[in-house]
């Protein structure tokens, strides 16, 4: 599974030019499922999330989490993030989850998620603009 994890003031996400989710202060998250992701793996991940201190405390440190402030989650689904690169100039994609087997491992993520947070999210394998 790979994961890009981005702190924003505020988020969303447009499908066919119309706002589809939107969040306040909190994280954008781009999530990428890959063949050899289990249950195992998304319960880790989701729970790192939960408890990642990338948020500043009152002096201004990274202290506290998602959770600690209160913050809402955008989660979009991103099968680019399981390519592989190395090799000529065209992203190798065989290393992403096929789509039914992902999604629903996508959806596991972020139920695991709104069991502690806000969750808002994108339609997966939909044509989506973020802002």
């Amino acid at each position: 599974m790979r994961l890009v994890v981005q702190r924003v003031k505020g988020a969303s996400v447009s499908i066919k030019n119309e706002i589809y989710s939107k969040i306040d202060s909190g994280l954008l998250l781009y999530v990428g499922i890959e063949k050899s992701d289990t249950i195992d793996d998304i319960n880790f991940v989701a729970n790192k999330v939960l408890q990642l201190r990338i948020f500043p405390d009152e002096n201004n440190k990274m202290n506290l989490s998602i959770m600690d402030i209160g913050g809402e989650i955008l989660s979009i689904s991103q099968f680019t993030l399981a390519s592989y690169l190395k090799k000529g100039r065209r992203p190798d994609f065989s290393n992403a989850k096929e789509p039914d087997e992902a999604e629903k491992l996508y959806h596991q993520f972020n139920d695991i998620l709104k069991e502690n947070i806000a969750v808002k999210t994108g339609i997966f394998g939909a044509m989506m603009d973020i802002e």
